[in-house]
């Protein structure tokens, strides 16, 4: 594609906090002091999760039908890219501004309160909206509050949904179907959720901690990151998505990487650049031992052992469908304070233990910048179960 496809603005919230200003000094110290313990998603168990504490505001009445904390969480994120967004709609017919949203859990933890607190014969909460469970009703929620009536719709394949949401409004503004696009991603704690990974033993004791020898599973969040895209020239730039759908198993990623790297491969030639001219990778990086194995070989064989790289998955947990948005928005903040030649990095967080049975890769650390003029690209993975994979690509020019 050559349809130029604009970050224009990114609005986010996780565990770190709510907005790039309140997030990036977390992020970049790798503070993981915004976990937290809880014991209520999975009976007997005390889980780490990545969960958000700071109050999320109420939805206005008219929209009170999708009231659920995972739109809650997409309020807080969309909020943060109103007044561009405003800005775009005064001169673009609303018709011309489509909406992409990825989730895994939509409002499903409202449907487990509704049924866990029926009233007599069964009747639940008359708060209670099916559309809070749908799928496709976070999109039709982000649509309906910001007044757009494009193409809207919610992708949902697992850990890649949002970030194959962000490569289908690249899609949408390269094929001329709109002109704007409001996307990204918004997933929230649940029970579902927990039980089933529980249910999978991929879920680690502490803290996920990618890559290392003492790796046990991953932690699991929640969070929301919203992107505001166009096809103007300059700036932070989507320049490349690519897609795989490997199919190897329900759950297990294929050992060898295979689709992994062909996501990453079809991204690089989307953007028309070599495995040389990316600077920065942010792995998928879920702290499973068989996730980091394929991801590993598949980003040694691509990149070898030099690209500095690393997974944030320790600092806000595993935010499933909201995951690929929300670690693309954190690189997003990178290369908005890239500045005089410095490209401050995202550190990786573990205890530093090397797995000998894995491809040697090079994981950023904690106050690491390394030096670059003129360009940067920086690549974002996200690996979904059934071999869902997607790879996105931002760019921008020395600022």
């Amino acid at each position: 594609m050559t349809t130029p496809c604009a970050v224009r603005a990114v609005g986010v919230v996780s565990a770190l906090g709510c907005g790039a200003d309140e997030t990036w000094p977390r992020l970049v110290a790798a503070d993981q002091s915004c976990l937290t313990a809880r014991d209520d998603l999975v009976p007997g168990r005390r889980l780490i999760v990545g969960e958000v504490r700071a109050a999320l505001p109420a939805l206005p009445q008219r929209l009170h039908r999708y009231a659920c904390r995972t739109n809650q969480l997409a309020l807080v994120a969309l909020g943060q890219i109103e007044t561009p967004l405003r800005d775009v709609m005064k001169r673009t017919p609303a018709d011309r501004v489509a909406v992409v949203m990825g989730t895994s859990t939509s409002g499903v933890a409202s449907a487990e309160q509704a049924i866990a607190h029926r009233g007599p014969g069964g009747a639940l909460d008359p708060d209670f909206d099916c559309v809070q469970l749908e799928q496709g009703g976070v999109a039709e929620f982000v649509a309906a509050a910001t007044g757009a009536t494009g193409p809207v719709y919610t992708l949902s394949t697992a850990c890649s949904s949002s970030a194959k949401a962000l490569a289908s409004a690249r899609a949408l503004l390269a094929l001329g179907l709109c002109d704007a696009v409001v996307a990204g991603g918004a997933d929230s704690l649940c029970g579902l959720t927990t039980n089933g990974f529980h249910a999978l033993r991929a879920i680690a004791a502490e803290p996920s901690n990618p890559f290392s020898v003492n790796r046990d599973g991953l932690t699991l969040g929640e969070g929301a990151a919203m992107f505001l895209l166009t096809r103007d020239p300059g700036g932070i730039q989507l320049a490349g998505a690519g897609e795989a759908s490997d199919a190897f198993h329900m759950s297990a990623p294929d050992p060898e990487g295979a689709g992994a790297e062909i996501a990453m491969r079809a991204a690089l030639d989307d953007a028309a650049v070599p495995p040389a001219a990316v600077s920065y990778l942010n792995l998928h990086g879920t702290g499973t031992p068989l996730n980091d194995a394929m991801e590993s070989a598949a980003v040694h064989r691509l990149f070898g052992a030099t690209l500095p790289c690393s997974s944030t998955k320790p600092l806000v947990g595993h935010t499933l469908g909201a995951a690929g948005a929300l670690e693309l928005a954190f690189c997003w903040m990178m290369l908005e304070r890239w500045r005089d030649g410095a490209l401050p990095l995202l550190p990786h967080c573990w205890d530093g233990r090397t797995d000998p049975a894995l491809p040697a890769l090079r994981f950023a650390r904690v106050g690491e910048a390394i030096a670059l003029t003129n360009r940067a690209l920086v690549m974002s993975n996200s690996f979904g179960f059934g071999g869902n994979n997607c790879a996105l690509l931002l760019g921008a020019d020395e600022r």
